[in-house]
């Protein structure tokens, strides 16, 4: 029963900053589901992953383009790209050492943290 209260608590916190950032799944899934659940890094973008299926982002989808502001050409066009990456660096990924992994998840963090607070 905790381990549902705190996935709910991931989803909901998942949920708040996707739709507020457009971010969750790397962000904030990931570092939750190992921190507080003892997954492990592939265990949690794993989950991260099937979590980010089409049904859940589609409310906010629909609030932001109702807004105006997603731009359809863009998204169709990332969406190849996504779908091709997406999947030939799993393939990668799940070959990759548990440590090695946790490393690169980090520094990705670590110099996106660093672009954020050094920008205007």
């Amino acid at each position: 029963m905790t381990e549902i209260i705190i996935l709910l608590i991931i989803g909901l916190a998942a949920g708040i900053v996707s739709g507020v950032l457009g971010i969750g799944g790397g962000i904030v899934v990931i570092p939750m589901l190992v921190g507080f659940l003892g997954y492990s890094q592939k265990d949690a973008q794993g989950t991260s992953l099937g979590l980010l299926l089409l049904p859940i982002g589609i409310l906010a989808v629909m609030n932001y383009y109702n807004a105006g502001h997603i731009n359809l050409k863009a998204v169709g066009i990332m969406v190849i790209t996504f779908v091709i990456g997406s999947y030939l660096s799993s393939l990668y990924a799940l070959e990759l050492p548990e440590a090695t992994l946790k490393k690169i998840f980090a520094v990705f963090l670590f110099l996106y943290a660093i672009k954020l607070f050094l920008d205007k």
